[in-house]
């Protein structure tokens, strides 16, 4: 059965009564946060913030507590970049552990991510993210850190996320139940950008359209992709801090949405081998100062200009070294494989499906690379620092990319600087050492991400796999 949203205060109402109640949108400092939960009677405020796994962890505080928040500050234990997705402790990692004791971590407020939380009455939702010690960790800091770099140099940055997710008629209980096998695709069958399957089941596509328009994070596109209960949705367009925000909050309140419906999503990377992986692919632009589009120049071939040229170079060349920033589960390199709609080397071409970076052309305001490489399992804020800060990287050193691949480029055999690692372990160690990775990023976030993902790699090998035990339990 479909579930209400619940908006206590809609754009629709607030200009019903004449505008007099402050839209949460227009939140910008820590008076107009203060301004709009006085004016709301608001008791309940929730925050949250992204860890390692892109996963957000948050809870709710009084209207008491949060508006002294503002006059001073708040704090969230650090373990929360010191735990893996299922709050087993990191064992290896060095910034935080048993040896450090927990403490507090300051976090900030993101005052202009303030939103109405959906499904509840009169409650406000704020993101947040670490500051101080913790900012070199936290992985919204790190992005932040790569949009100054690109203020630096003279550029704004917009981005775009879109990701596949498969919707199953299951419950948080029931998959335990069936150890997540024979699972009820919540359709059935391979039917892409189907009509019928969005018209039979309109209530749950709009009440997705409905949430995303609230909570501004609007849709621009929505449908079904091949495979049973397969949907992909792509976000529009928003500066890139905003962007990974959006793709944050939307990976978490879809799975939400989907629950209180009595359904489940998963952003899992690949949840079988019978599909291809779900993307979460991430469209990128850079303009000037003025705001016009720097990658379009009518005068080069195709239209792409010197700077776009040498932001792919960047992200081409530095793809293999980076990505266990954007390919960061054990699970995201069951879709890294040929045929199945997701790139093997770092290759690029114009409108080409069949490589990680894609240019896609017309007018100056539209000219942009989509990042293909990544998965829906990706954390935004580390996948969209890795695309972008590449990029940069790329223009300050003019790195030429190879030439574009027309056709193909599964059929191609790419140099070896090119051949992307295959495991999660051999791209943690890449990362460790790549030095370009720890002067973009920093030596700390190098150091505690990669040994998180070498802390996965570890767990992973505990499991006794369904194929080991089909392959030598009679037999060896």
């Amino acid at each position: 059965m479909a579930v209400k949203l619940k908006t206590a205060y809609s754009e629709k109402n607030i200009k019903q009564m004449g505008g007099a109640i402050m839209n949460v949108r227009d939140v910008r400092t820590a008076e107009d946060a203060k301004k709009i939960v006085i004016e709301r009677d608001v008791k309940s405020i929730k925050i949250a913030v992204s860890d390692i796994d892109g996963i957000l962890r948050g809870k709710y505080i009084s209207r008491d507590k949060f508006l002294s928040a503002l006059e001073g500050n708040i704090a969230f234990c650090d373990v929360v970049l010191g735990w893996d997705m299922h709050d087993e402790l990191y064992e290896n990692t060095v910034f935080t552990g048993w040896h450090t004791a927990y403490p507090d971590a300051d976090i900030e407020l993101i005052y202009d991510s303030c939103r109405e939380a959906p499904f509840e009455d009169n409650v406000l939702f704020f993101l947040a993210e670490f500051v101080g010690r913790a900012g070199a960790v936290c992985p919204r800091n790190l992005l932040g850190r790569v949009m100054d770099k690109a203020k630096n140099m003279g550029y704004g940055v917009t981005s775009a996320y879109e990701f596949e997710f498969f919707v199953f008629d299951e419950t948080p209980h029931s998959v335990r139940d069936k150890n997540y096998r024979d699972l009820t695709n919540f359709t059935p069958g391979n039917f892409g950008y189907s009509v019928l399957r969005s018209s039979v089941h309109n209530e749950l596509y709009h009440e997705i359209l409905e949430m995303c328009r609230d909570m501004d994070m609007e849709i621009e596109g929505l449908h079904t992709e091949t495979g049973p209960g397969v949907l992909e949705a792509a976000l529009k367009y928003d500066a890139a801090m905003n962007s990974a925000d959006k793709a944050i909050l939307f990976k978490t309140f879809i799975k939400t949405l989907a629950q209180r419906n009595g359904l489940m999503a998963t952003f899992m990377a690949k949840w079988s081998v019978d599909y291809p992986g779900q993307s979460g692919h991430i469209h990128i632009s850079l303009q000037d100062e003025n705001g016009g589009g720097v990658f379009y120049d009518k005068s080069k071939p195709d239209n792409i200009s010197d700077e776009m040229r040498w932001f792919i170079g960047g992200q081409q060349k530095l793809m293999p070294e980076l990505l266990a920033m954007v390919a960061s589960n054990i699970n995201s390199y069951a879709r890294l494989v040929p045929g199945h709609w997701a790139p093997t080397d770092a290759t690029w071409g114009v409108e080409n499906r069949t490589c990680a970076l894609r240019t896609i052309g017309g007018s100056e305001n539209s000219t942009r690379v989509e990042y293909r490489i990544s998965a829906s399992d990706i954390n935004p804020y580390i996948a969209g620092a890795a695309a972008i800060g590449s990029g940069l990287w790329g223009i300050e050193n003019k790195i030429e990319p190879t030439e574009p691949i027309a056709g193909n480029a599964y059929d191609l055999t790419m140099p070896p600087e090119f051949t992307l690692p295959s495991t999660l372990d051999v791209a943690s160690e890449k990362l460790k050492t790549s030095e370009i990775a720890k002067e973009l990023f920093g030596d700390e976030f190098i150091d505690h991400y990669s040994r998180t993902r070498d802390w996965e790699v570890l767990e992973a090998r505990k499991a006794v796999t369904d194929w080991q035990l089909q392959r030598y339990f009679e037999i060896i």
